[in-house]
Formats: C-alpha cells, sequence, structure tokens
C-alpha cells in the first residue's frame, strides 16, 4: 500500500480508542507565533537563548522533533494549518488574498461540534475584518495582524490608544542614536503596551471568560513576532547584550547566482540583503532572540492562568509556528524558501493523562495538526482532510499509526508579495519576474530534500552529511537516482493528494 493511500484508512480508523481515556470535550489551547525557527528554543538544543516556559511545556508535551510547514509564508501555511489541506488544494497561494469560501476551517468544525470559539491576535484573513473572521467560525475575536495596512481593523490598535499613556508613538518605534552595545531595535513602547503584551493579555482574559461556561472551548492565541521587524521591549531588548551569538558564513553574489534562477530572483529582489554589516546581523539575532523570550514570558502567564483557573488538566496546549525564517543563511532575511529554517518549525502538544510526554522524531506536516486535534476531542475527521492524524502516536496506540516516508512544501517562488516597491506581479504566459513557472515544491525524506522548479532545475540536498544545506548536488551524476526517485515521488503527491476531492460524495465511503 502507498503512502498516500493508507491516509484514507488511518482517517477511517475513528476514536472510540480514545474514550476509554480521554475525558469528555477537552478544551484546546493553539498557541501560534509568526516566523519562529524550530532552533530558537532551549528545548530543541539552543544553548543560548532563554525560554524556561516553553522549555517547561517541551517537558509535558509531545515533542516534535521533524515538523514541516506545506508553505513557507504566512497566509498559505496557516490556511493549511487550519483546513488540514494542502495549499495547491485550498488554492489560497499568495498573502492577503481571500480564501476560497468552499473551505471549512478549524474553527468552525469545533463551533459546529458546540465548542465556544476565540482568536486573539494575527490571524492573516483577508479582508483582515472581525466580522469576517466570525464567519469562519469564530464567536469572539481580538484581532491584530500586526502590520500598518491592517490599522483600520486593529482591536490592539484601538486598545493601545485606549489605554498607552504613550499612545501617539508609532508601535513600532525604536530608541533613536542608542549608545554603543545597545540594542539598536529597542523600542519605545513599554512591554505590557505591545502587541505580544496585549495578546497575552487578551489570551488570560478570554481564558477567564471560557472558564466560567460550562461548553469546552477553543481558542487561538497568535503572536506576530519573532516576525520582523525586530523591534522589542525591554527588559528583553538588553537581555543578549554583549552574547555573541553563531552568524551563517556570508554570501557572495557570485555564490547566490549558483542557485535555481527562481531563488535567485526571490534572494537579489529590491535591495538585496546578503551581505549585510555583521555587526547589525548581529543585533537581529539578538533581538530576534528577545522577541522569543518575550512570546516565553506570556506563554508563561498564560500556562499559569490555566492552572489557575483549573482548566490545565482538561485542556489540550499546543505550540507551533507558521513558518520559520532565514537570518541570513543563503543571504536571505525573510522566508518564502524551502531551506531548514524557512520550513522547519516547533511542535508541542500537552494533554495531560491521555497524551504522555515524550520526544518523536517521526516526520509531521503542519497539515496533521487538524485531524489530531479533533480526533482527541472526538470530533468526527471531514471526507476531504489530507493531514494524517497523529493522536495514535501520542495517545497510547503507537502501533496504529503509520509514519510519514515523506513531506512537501510549495510556493510561489519568486514570491508575488505585497509590500509596497518590492511588489511581483504574475503576468499570464509570462509568470513572475521572467519565471514562466513560479509554482515550486520541495519534498523532504530524513536525509534528503528534493526542491522542484519547473523548467529551471532544482536542489538536492544530503541532509544526512549536509546539515546546512551547502552543497546542492541536483546535477551530480553520482545522484541522479536519487533525483529521479524524488520526482516521481513529487508527481505521485500532486496526483493523489486531491483524491477524495474528485470522488461525488455520494460515493466515498
Amino acid at each position: 500500500m502507498t503512502d498516500f493511500s493508507r491516509r484514507a484508512l488511518l482517517q477511517a480508523a475513528g476514536t472510540g480508542a480514545l474514550a476509554a481515556q480521554a475525558p469528555l470535550s477537552p478544551n484546546v489551547l493553539l498557541i501560534m507565533t509568526d516566523q519562529q525557527r524550530y532552533d530558537c528554543l532551549g528545548a530543541n538544543g539552543n544553548g543560548l537563548i532563554r525560554t524556561p516556559n516553553l522549555d517547561r511545556l517541551n517537558t509535558q508535551s509531545a515533542a516534535f522533533t521533524k515538523t514541516f510547514v506545506q508553505a513557507p509564508v504566512c497566509v498559505p501555511s496557516r490556511v493549511s494549518f487550519f483546513t488540514g489541506r494542502y495549499p495547491h488544494s485550498h488554492r489560497n497561494r499568495v498573502n492577503y488574498t481571500p480564501c476560497d469560501p468552499s473551505e471549512v476551517f478549524l474553527q468552525k468544525r469545533f463551533q459546529d461540534a458546540g465548542y465556544q470559539t476565540g482568536s486573539v491576535g494575527k490571524l492573516h484573513y483577508y479582508p483582515p475584518t472581525r466580522e469576517h473572521a466570525i464567519s469562519t467560525g469564530f464567536h469572539h475575536v481580538e484581532l491584530d495582524d500586526g502590520v500598518a495596512a491592517t490599522t483600520p481593523y486593529s482591536d490592539y490598535i484601538r486598545w493601545r490608544k485606549q489605554n498607552d499613556p504613550q499612545a501617539e508613538v508609532p508601535f513600532n518605534a525604536t530608541v533613536r542614536n542608542p549608545a554603543p552595545g545597545e540594542n539598536p531595535y529597542r523600542g519605545i513602547v513599554s512591554a505590557p503596551y505591545t502587541q505580544t503584551g496585549w495578546v497575552g493579555l487578551k489570551t488570560r482574559e478570554m481564558l477567564r471568560r471560557f472558564a466560567g461556561s460550562p461548553r469546552p472551548f477553543f481558542l487561538f492565541s497568535s503572536f506576530f513576532k519573532p516576525h520582523s521587524p525586530f523591534t522589542v521591549p525591554d527588559p528583553w531588548a538588553s537581555m543578549y547584550n554583549g552574547v555573541d551569538i553563531p552568524l551563517p558564513k556570508p554570501e557572495t553574489l557570485e555564490s547566490l547566482q549558483k542557485l535555481p534562477l527562481p531563488l535567485q530572483k526571490l534572494i537579489l529582489r529590491g535591495k538585496p540583503a546578503y551581505d549585510l554589516d555583521r555587526t547589525q546581523l548581529q543585533w537581529i539575532y539578538r533581538s530576534y532572540y528577545a522577541a522569543v523570550s518575550q512570546i516565553d514570558h506570556e506563554v508563561g502567564l498564560m500556562l499559569d492562568e490555566l492552572e489557575r483557573t483549573g482548566l490545565d488538566q482538561n485542556t489540550i496546549v499546543v505550540f507551533c509556528s507558521d513558518h520559520g525564517a532565514q537570518l541570513l543563511e543563503h543571504g536571505l532575511t525573510d522566508k518564502n524558501v524551502f531551506f531548514e529554517g524557512s520550513v522547519r518549525v516547533p511542535m508541542m502538544v500537552r494533554y495531560p493523562r491521555v497524551v504522555a510526554p515524550a520526544r518523536h522524531e517521526e516526520l509531521i506536516e503542519s497539515i496533521d495538526l487538524m485531524p489530531t486535534l479533533l480526533e482527541l476531542c472526538r470530533i468526527r475527521l471531514p471526507y476531504n482532510l489530507q493531514g494524517r492524524s497523529f493522536a495514535p502516536l501520542i495517545a497510547g496506540r503507537r502501533g496504529e499509526y503509520q509514519p510519514r516516508t515523506h513531506v512537501f512544501s510549495e510556493n510561489v517562488v519568486p514570491e508575488v508579495i505585497t509590500t509596497g516597491s518590492l511588489n511581483m506581479y504574475f503576468e499570464p504566459g509570462q509568470g513572475v519576474s521572467g519565471i514562466r513557472h513560479p509554482d515550486a515544491k520541495m519534498v523532504r525524506t530524513d536525509r534528503w530534500k528534493l526542491t522542484h522548479y519547473p523548467g529551471y532545475g532544482g536542489e538536492l540536498y544530503d541532509l544526512q552529511n549536509d546539515p546546512l544545506e551547502a552543497a546542492n548536488l541536483y546535477a551530480d551524476p553520482r545522484h541522479r537516482d536519487t533525483v529521479q526517485e524524488l520526482k516521481g515521488v513529487l508527481l505521485d503527491w500532486m496526483i493523489t493528494a486531491d483524491e477524495n476531492d474528485q470522488i461525488a460524495r455520494r460515493w466515498l465511503l
């Protein structure tokens, strides 16, 4: 039986085995960061970053070391998380574009099952309004997407105007002329009035609201950070002063021009950052770490609130990120690519008495989270899910779980973006920036990663021997068979992913 056809059997397995060990209708608190790398947690081997609360959560959770997002960009990835479907299936491929109204989001599944549903922070839906968010299945919404273009729709901005004594200061403003050795990204807005502080506050308030009801809840708590810009408040802004964080090796224009052309177009768009000043880059790393540490503080307060309200023993807590970030590896300071920094994310699931704390090395896709939560909450899985529940793996039924042998990701490369002068548009017949077919696909195994750019070659990395993805083996004759095998896997995936969608529902068992 193929890796893809097993999906139907796994989804049809039902949830009866969980009933004997799980309390009825657990709550769900899903915490998501934006653009956080897998390796930026102490629990994941980073000896410099300070994340005591997340490290504690990690020891109490099923913690996954190989979770990969289905798109290394916000909206496509988030829609995949919340539909359990690949980007080419839900067809939301670019930021700030509407999702197909026929797609049903996770919050709607919970709402239909009788749950209270709430959202705090970044959603990144289009249109970016509270009314639209409610239409997707949320009862309660506190909205802030974190970018200036969405300020008119931001509950955070309105709240700050009413509460912050320095409300006239722009939320991303930094100190002018910092002294030598001080963080140039230190924010002026004090920590309680930052978006990170607001998300923590409003999440705790919503937890208290839900605690007063007999109905279970699904709460999505979504931080904008550690996404750029790298503004961060005290005391976190100075937390890493003097800490020398290892930086990626410098890239040259010559080295970047050896990459496939679509990747070159992406990395070299606008004002390229590949030759960024190394001192500035060190402060970017320190501020990125500081933003994660501030989030860690807020997550700790959320966990304390769960315990104070007595909700902790019957609440599934998930921590993850929508994608990672390139911190100048391969000359890029953002994401949108398939290098490990962009597609590999932290993932941990805590559910007392049901999920045994353990570290899991299996390959996991972000679309697997939705069916897992639905199964743990004993909610019927929809017929068109493409994710694979890992509930059997973490809830004492490991023998029923068929591990993935491959994970997939996809993106428009070079990306169509919405940032003024950097905009790149798709022209029918011409593509993006001269790249006729910009839709790139990635497949990864435990050892190999292949990225295919139609008409422009690809990349092949031996992750076992080249974890930094420095040596592209795609054109090496010695690896021709590996390239062809993985291309075949990509083809099978593209053909089979929508299999359920293509059969009339009356013929589906």
